[in-house]
């Protein structure tokens, strides 16, 4: 239809849409949807039919966001929250909605906090973690990543010098302090 300074014609009722277009408001009446003979409740059907299943237990409190009066039924229970990535998270569903940047930053900062503390934790075993193997930074040299880089239009590219800095970054940060920690110890007896 092009533009014109008259004035547009009236939309069309229900019903001449309904007689010019075939299937027209089939989600307005229940009776007019096809899926109606699927939906109606007979004695033989079993199955989820809007019964509200059994509520799997709470063995503590769980985060939940504040738009939510309560959790889901069933949720998942493979990683209680605990120490400060705990803490964090719990702040997180606490204090901001799910709606707020805040919310999922906090979620993300509480992901690397746990890291940290896995790594923290894997010293105190008898194969803690080890940066060098588990990063693949040696297949940068054995499965050629580097000339993999050169002339072949990848993403990646633009970004990879921050690479080195993000993944082994923090692991000298920590060798530094530990390192003169260690020294100060040494001078002071």
């Amino acid at each position: 239809m092009t533009y014109t300074s008259e004035r547009p014609p009236l939309t069309e009722s229900s019903e001449q849409l309904r007689a010019r277009i075939p299937g027209w408001g089939a989600d307005l009446n229940r009776e007019d949807r096809p899926s109606v003979p699927k939906l109606l409740r007979t004695a033989d059907r079993t199955g989820d039919e809007g019964e509200f299943p059994e509520r799997q237990p709470e063995k503590w409190p769980r985060e939940r966001s504040i738009e939510h009066k309560f959790l889901t039924p069933v949720f998942g229970t493979s990683c209680p929250p605990r120490g400060l990535s705990g803490a964090l998270r719990k702040f997180s569903y606490r204090r901001f909605s799910e709606g707020r940047a805040a919310h999922w930053l906090l979620l993300l900062g509480a992901d690397r906090v746990d890291a940290w503390e896995h790594h923290l934790r894997s010293f105190a075993t008898l194969r803690p973690d080890n940066p060098v193997t588990e990063t693949g930074v040696l297949s940068e040299f054995t499965r050629h990543g580097i000339s993999s880089r050169f002339g072949k239009k990848r993403a990646d590219v633009k970004h990879q010098w921050l690479d080195p800095l993000i993944v082994a970054g923090p692991w000298v940060l920590v060798a530094a302090l530990v390192s003169s920690a260690v020294r100060k110890i040494r001078r002071s007896h």
